[in-house]
């Protein structure tokens, strides 16, 4: 139980007026309008089993479960100090995508997220070469969503851990994302909560560093639905989910 109440974390810095979960909102500084924090929109992609879903989770609160339900494609938020600024992170998780023919099976939803995205994260399995393969789909999609190299991305190597079953290795990754442009960082989810907000720590250093691009005519174009449940009841659920399968887990035993 208490590992559920502590799920509290996710609220970190909380103020009157902060974004929502909404999808909207404008990015901007400490200025901005109402007081509030620069707002940093994050969408993660990546191939089904790659672990975007404990990825996000192990960023927003400090803790990993390894087993979750299919993802469904949800948003999360967390207020967090940045070289002593304070930011509005907004996370969307999405669900995993597959290659149809010669090119990603992306649906409408999917790219209305990745519009709405100011970073985008790809995440793909050092353990799955196929998760591999698609990080250059990825790229170009995105370019595609966002001409002119206008948002930056970050490709992540997960489960770096699992090197006795890997089927790529590390340096490929890292060539890879160097040959597209964009930063790498391999974690281990499960292992290390340091790399993997090392990681969006340098994402979000990025987007501060380039001028803001949100406009009314892009918002109104690119706001991603309101999820279905609220952050901290969908992340209590899933919580409840991974627990009460250990427990059943243990007394079959």
């Amino acid at each position: 139980m208490r590992l559920i109440q502590n799920m509290g974390t996710i609220a970190e810095y909380p103020q009157a007026g902060s974004p929502t979960t909404s999808g909207g909102g404008e990015s901007g500084g400490l200025g901005g309008p109402a007081g509030r924090p620069r707002l940093i929109k994050i969408a993660v992609l990546g191939a089904s089993g790659v672990g975007k879903t404990a990825l996000v989770v192990r960023f927003l609160t400090k803790r990993f479960i390894g087993d979750y339900e299919r993802n469904a494609g949800n948003l999360y938020s967390r207020q967090i100090e940045i070289d002593g600024e304070m930011l509005a992170i907004q996370v969307q998780d999405t669900p995993g995508v597959q290659i149809h023919g010669h090119t990603l099976d992306c649906n409408e939803q999917l790219n209305r997220c990745i519009r709405w995205a100011d970073a985008v994260v790809i995440v793909f399995s050092i353990t799955d070469y196929k998760s591999y393969e698609l990080l250059s789909h990825f790229h170009q999609h995105i370019r595609q969503l966002h001409p002119g190299n206008k948002v930056p991305v970050l490709v992540i190597a997960n489960k770096a851990d699992l090197l006795h079953i890997k089927e790529v290795e590390p340096q490929h990754g890292l060539q890879l994302a160097s040959m597209l442009g964009c930063t790498f960082h391999e974690v281990s989810v499960s292992e290390n909560y340091k790399e993997v907000f090392n990681a969006f720590h340098s994402l979000c250093k990025d987007v501060c560093k380039r001028p803001s691009l949100s406009t009314p005519e892009k918002r109104r174009t690119s706001l991603i639905p309101r999820p279905k449940s609220p952050n901290m009841q969908d992340l209590k659920r899933r919580f409840k989910q991974a627990l009460s399968a250990k427990v059943r887990t243990v007394t079959s035993v």
